[in-house]
């Protein structure tokens, strides 16, 4: 399942040549994240308020086309990979008005307790596991 964020580029988020700074697009890719795990049902305040954190532990980002200020984009996000104890997520961001594929991205999250050791998602959450793959695909 794939879920779609909006996104106005702001005036803050742009470097001196009008154009999106690099490190813009992480913090889209969590908006968009946000937002996809709201799909579940589920905040992640109340994952956490449960027990379950989820560090990043990996990114990637590959910048295909330059954005500028006032574009609006749409970033597309679903789950890549999912196992009891870390979670992927695959990220595309396009300008809406010509539909144009401008970034790809990843990010991994392990699966942790409040001590920030890893958890058995799947044993010890079951039912936040099982909404969480039925997500994929």
């Amino acid at each position: 399942m794939e879920n779609s964020s909006k996104i106005i580029v702001r005036y803050a988020e742009t470097d001196k040549m009008g154009i999106v700074h690099h490190s813009v697009y992480p913090i889209w890719y969590e908006v968009a994240r946000t937002n996809f795990i709201k799909v579940i049902g589920l905040t992640y305040s109340q994952m956490e308020e449960m027990g379950i954190m989820t560090p990043l532990v990996g990114l990637t980002c590959k910048y295909i086309q330059p954005a500028y200020y006032e574009d609006e984009l749409v970033v597309k996000v679903n789950i890549g990979k999912l196992t009891p104890v870390k979670i992927e997520f695959q990220y595309a961001v396009y300008k809406t008005k010509e539909n144009k594929l401008i970034n790809t991205g990843t990010t991994v999250h392990a699966i942790v307790g409040k001590n920030l050791k890893p958890i058995n998602c799947k044993k010890m959450f079951p039912e936040i596991y099982s909404k969480l793959e039925s997500l994929i695909g």
